[in-house]
């Protein structure tokens, strides 16, 4: 196998509604550091924010392996746009000489706002460049938590997503094969929003229930 890329079907975006005049697209998106607003109780009129993590391994680096975990709370916002991807290249190896390349990321935002505007783009991509038996395996998950008044995430919230984190970590640079990795990496997600849905129960309250939405898309070698 000389080339690996799943096949690509044009970019759409998913439109649903999180509630009243708040709509999240789970789509396609290239993303960039760009710092976040911290969570205030000043409205923030629009908000953006990107994550992504790369991973690049070929015959000078046979194994690499890349994740991040990203918090952004934006306090109340009009608009929000937040974008998040997962990369991973494999580039020049052999069956007898594999290379192994892992990329996943993590992104959790909380916004506030019973008529919020929010476009959230969340993607994995994951390549073999005359790459045989290579596994490259790129996951991007996405938490938009949205609540009718500002949410700061607790202590005790902060301190089991900095648990889940950990165990992200030692889970990315682990040896597992990449089948056995997206089911650990999917487990973790589902810790995730049992923790974000534990802090909006005990969120201020307002006219509309406060949600949780996961995005999530695995790219990678074995197929999905």
């Amino acid at each position: 196998m000389n080339q690996h890329r799943k096949p690509r079907t044009p970019s759409a975006f998913t439109q649903r509604a999180v509630r009243v005049g708040l709509f999240a697209a789970g789509a396609a998106g290239i993303a960039t550091a760009v710092p976040a607003q911290a969570a205030t109780g000043t409205p923030q009129h629009t908000a953006v924010v990107t994550d992504q993590t790369f991973s690049r391994a070929d015959f000078h680096h046979h194994t690499q392996a890349r994740d991040s975990f990203t918090v952004r709370q934006f306090g109340t916002v009009n608009a929000a746009t937040v974008r998040n991807q997962a990369n991973a290249v494999g580039v020049g190896c052999s069956v007898d000489d594999h290379c192994r390349s892992v990329a996943l990321s993590f992104q959790i935002v909380t916004m506030a706002g019973e008529h919020t505007h929010l476009t959230a783009l969340n993607r994995g991509d994951a390549v073999n460049n005359h790459c045989d038996g290579c596994q490259t395996l790129a996951g991007a998950y996405q938490f938009v938590v949205s609540t009718p008044r500002p949410l700061s995430l607790d202590q005790q919230t902060r301190r089991r997503l900095d648990d889940i984190h950990r165990r992200l970590d030692a889970l990315t640079r682990s040896t597992l094969p990449a089948t056995d990795l997206k089911q650990r990496a999917d487990a973790l997600a589902a810790e995730v929003n049992t923790v974000l849905n534990d802090a909006v129960a005990r969120a201020p309250k307002g006219a509309e229930r406060p949600t949780v939405t996961l995005h999530r898309h695995l790219d990678g070698w074995p197929a999905h």
